[in-house]
């Protein structure tokens, strides 16, 4: 059976004119107003019934929710879509039906169909203050959050996800987050042990929504993963470990990265505005075990799984976001003092040079206008997301450049000479890298050649005649 079934067949008593008219159905839709309280009526005898079993048995057991009812409360949730039909829910406070069921109800299925009609009606903007409104609601909402059935835990972040999207009510929702503890216990605990990639990927998102919302949170995150649990005495002999927020990211991104770009592309950008405070690079560099873990992940995705050899380089276009990402924190732990030893090793700056290299390589072969094109055949819609790809290419390039730029810097002539052994920096490589970075890095590029002349001097004059202003500045 489906999870979310069709809406159901318009529900008009042919034997009723009035339902035959129209009256019964709900705004412009076909959808029977009638059927719709006969289910909401449904809905809160089960809380009822499901409230006094559990007053008189304290088994805590979870309920199953009988298929007939499961059946019509999907199409409410299908329904909950349109617009018409989520105004009416709202002005029937049916949401406050839904806030109950999460409340008091034991039944797992019941919940996550609740929280997802009510991520439905929050995609509109009136639904989604007048939830967002309400402290009490909020308090629910969030305590789902703890819940450990992974379909209500998908549901949940969406909800919040939809609502950390609305400006209006936004920071409303990052002050509830920072004053409930155990959401940041909950969503590092769903990071670093859930295996449910659609969940992994919308909790990234509500990470990286939250990060990119409000800095301060972030370095409180940051912070919580060195600190002891309030409730935790000291000297207790079952000491819980502290989940810190550098780990779980890697977890989840180690979990998604195989299923889906997009989910790696979600927790690589966390990890890069973890890097842009000084509390988050030390996050990953100070415990040797992370930082190593983190190098050897972005590492890996860089030299051995995008933008490869045989790759066409049109897959550029799918990778450029992750892979701005992916250099950027790259680029940040070699600039971090504790990790300087990294690029002046020929393992590990020659695949980076290669690499960055080949990417500059796609990324201009990318930006080359077709032969036969004319601006005539540029459609506007076309136009718009040529602007975007231009925009995040443009980010790309400088990420690129830039650590480019550290990793010729760090260079010793035992790696030049490997290098020009095994091909990464031939005349043909050397005059790509310098024609990316001039005239922003000059300085880089005049000390990269003045090193090569005690490695290769013919090489180094030959890049000197290709580019002049170079050899005029040294």
């Amino acid at each position: 059976m489906d999870r979310n079934p069709s809406p159901p067949p318009p529900s008009c008593d042919q034997e009723d004119e009035e339902d035959l008219a129209g009256g019964d159905c709900i705004g412009s839709t076909v959808y029977s107003k009638h059927w719709l309280f006969g289910v909401l009526s449904g809905l809160i005898q089960i809380v009822t019934l499901e409230s006094d079993k559990s007053d008189s048995d304290d088994d805590e057991q979870q309920m199953e929710l009988a298929e007939e009812m499961e059946n019509e409360i999907c199409r409410v949730w299908d329904m909950s879509m349109d617009e018409d039909v989520a105004l009416f829910l709202q002005e029937f406070k049916a949401p406050d039906i839904f806030m109950g069921v999460l409340a008091k109800s034991r039944c797992p299925r019941l919940r996550e169909i609740c929280v997802g009609i009510l991520g439905n009606m929050a995609c509109f903007q009136e639904i989604c203050v007048s939830i967002s409104s309400c402290e009490d609601r909020g308090q629910v909402l969030l305590q789902c959050l703890c819940d450990s059935d992974p379909p209500t835990l998908l549901e949940t972040s969406r909800l919040l996800l939809t609502c950390l999207s609305q400006t209006e009510v936004a920071s409303v929702w990052v002050e509830r987050i920072r004053e409930h503890p155990s959401i940041y216990a909950s969503v590092c605990f769903i990071m670093s042990s859930s295996t449910n990639v659609d969940l992994l990927v919308k909790v990234g998102e509500v990470v990286d929504k939250l990060f990119d919302l409000d800095e301060t949170l972030m370095l409180e995150w940051i912070r919580n993963g060195t600190a002891r649990p309030l409730d935790q005495p000291r000297g207790d002999s079952e000491e819980q470990p502290v989940l810190s927020i550098v780990p779980c990211v890697l977890e989840a991104a180690t979990q998604v990265r195989s299923e889906t770009l997009e989910g790696l592309d979600v927790y690589m950008h966390v990890l890069q505005l973890l890097t842009t405070v000084d509390d988050g690079i030390q996050a990953i560099v100070q415990c040797p075990d992370t930082g190593k873990a983190t190098w050897n992940f972005l590492f890996d995705l860089v030299c051995r799984e995008f933008c490869q050899a045989g790759d066409p380089p049109i897959i550029l276009q799918e990778q450029k976001t992750v892979l701005a990402s992916v250099l950027s924190v790259l680029s940040a732990i070699s600039a971090s003092q504790s990790e300087q030893g990294h690029l002046d090793r020929e393992e590990v700056a020659l695949p980076l040079i290669d690499s960055l290299i080949r990417v500059l390589q796609n990324m201009e072969h990318c930006q080359k206008k077709p032969e036969n094109s004319t601006e005539s055949d540029t459609e506007e819609p076309t136009h718009c997301a040529s602007t975007q790809d231009d925009f995040h290419m443009k980010i790309l390039k400088d990420v690129s450049c830039e650590f480019l730029s550290t990793i010729l810097q760090a260079l010793t002539k035992e790696t030049m000479a490997q290098g020009l052994k095994e091909g990464q920096l031939s005349k043909q490589k050397c005059s790509c890298v310098f024609q990316s970075l001039l005239p922003r890095y000059s300085s880089v590029v005049e000390g990269f050649i003045q090193a090569l002349r005690g490695v290769d001097k013919t090489l180094a004059e030959d890049l000197e005649e290709s580019f002049p202003s170079v050899k005029a500045q040294t």
